[in-house]
């Protein structure tokens, strides 16, 4: 399993959270965040206004655990429907899972998902 986290632009959060549903991808979660990075908009839309000493901008971070033959498609849906073409349109990030448990049912590894 994988756990891919993305940051992506507040206002593609719709979009993309469309696309991953739409392919069969329900189970996620989301969080609106703040964050610095090398990012560049014309129209300066995420800029904060909680943290404007920081150039933070507004970001979203999604999240979703997925089984290995997953990654691929969930990335490619992330990248489609998230890019915009400007600097700032955010990352993805994989890291490997040891272990799920499902808190209910005790049920563990891919059945937890």
């Amino acid at each position: 399993m994988k756990l891919i986290k993305a940051y992506i632009r507040y206002r593609k959060l719709e979009e993309v959270y469309n696309g991953l549903n739409d392919a069969g991808f329900c189970c996620m979660t989301f969080a609106e965040c703040e964050g610095t990075g090398q990012y560049s908009d014309h129209e300066k839309e995420h800029i904060s206004y909680k943290y404007p000493f920081a150039d933070a901008y507004r970001v979203i971070k999604l999240e979703i655990l997925v089984a290995e033959e997953h990654v691929n498609p969930v990335v490619e849906i992330i990248r489609k429907n998230g890019r915009t073409g400007y600097r700032g349109d955010g990352m993805i990030v994989i890291s490997p899972v040891d272990e799920v448990y499902k808190v209910r049912t005790d049920e563990k590894g891919i059945l937890a998902v």
